[in-house]
């Protein structure tokens, strides 16, 4: 059972980056005209494990969209970063009293 479990949230993992590698800063969706703002901070610094990782095999992707609204895309993005990227305080292991 546990086995199918883990197996489940590999298949789930991997879904979930392949969907978001859809919207990694640097693809050339943003123009002079359309920057980037507040929440695609945010996104992009969820994101940036995946940007990270696909940055190796692709020189034009990056982790941080240059073409951005300034400090408010800066604040989404920080804001993203520090928060553990989105679901990784899900996995952390609560702490518990033990009574000796």
């Amino acid at each position: 059972m546990k086995k199918k479990k883990q197996l489940m949230l590999v298949c789930l993992a991997s879904i979930l980056m392949i969907l978001k590698s859809g919207c990694v800063p640097g693809d050339g969706s943003y123009t002079d005209g359309n920057r980037a703002g507040f929440f695609w901070g945010i996104w992009h610094g969820w994101l940036a494990p995946v940007s990270l990782i696909m940055g190796i095999f692709n020189n034009q992707l990056r982790v941080y969209e240059t073409l951005n609204t300034g400090w408010w895309y800066d604040l989404g993005f920080y804001m993203a970063i520090i928060s553990g990227f989105g679901s990784l305080s899900f996995f952390r292991k609560k702490e518990t009293k033990k009574n000796y």
